[in-house]
């Protein structure tokens, strides 16, 4: 069996998801993980399947024509050259980031270029605005998973986005994932 990653970009549109794992399903293979995302009006996808060796290239020529019939934009990568591209370093800590605040711009890039430095990887990011209590504005909301690389210090990268937090006058929360 054959790891691929699928991934796929375009106007949202009722039955994307079913028509992608329907394809997945008929060349024998198994939808293992995925994000998906709808975000105004787009829709975006990254997908692991597995899939038997001798259907891959049934399975992407697949895609291809799918991709074209309903306008998205989409790729298909072996697992395997995926995860050498990222540098996959092995053993890594996980830690859960929770912040919240009044929202500005720059936020984003000053929490994860201070995760950069500390030689952390955002595994997952989550992001969201929404209004805050009695009219106070906006707030800026994000949720990651951040992988350390073994044997870094979760204390440093703590202190680190600590000085970030009060910076931006935003709550963290940085904890080890249950």
């Amino acid at each position: 069996m054959t790891q691929l990653v699928l991934t796929a970009i375009g106007d949202d549109r009722e039955g994307l998801v079913s028509a992608l794992s329907e394809q997945v399903d008929l060349h024998g293979g198994n939808w293992l993980e995925s994000g998906l995302s709808h975000l105004a009006g787009k829709f975006a996808g990254v997908v692991l399947v597995e899939v038997p060796e001798e259907r891959v290239q049934d399975l992407t020529r697949a895609l291809d024509a799918l991709h074209q019939s309903v306008g998205l934009r989409g790729d298909v990568t072996d697992a395997r050259l995926a995860a050498g591209a990222s540098g996959d370093a092995g053993e890594q800590e996980p830690l859960r980031l929770h912040l919240v605040g009044q929202d500005r711009t720059g936020m984003v890039r000053e929490v994860t270029s201070a995760l950069a430095a500390q030689g952390a990887s955002i595994e997952d990011l989550r992001t969201w605005t929404s209004d805050a209590p009695q009219g106070g504005g906006v707030l800026f909301e994000a949720e990651a998973l951040v992988a350390l690389p073994a044997g870094r210090d979760p204390g440093e990268v703590r202190e680190a986005l600590e000085r970030i937090a009060a910076e931006l006058m935003v709550d963290l929360d940085l904890d080890e994932p249950a």
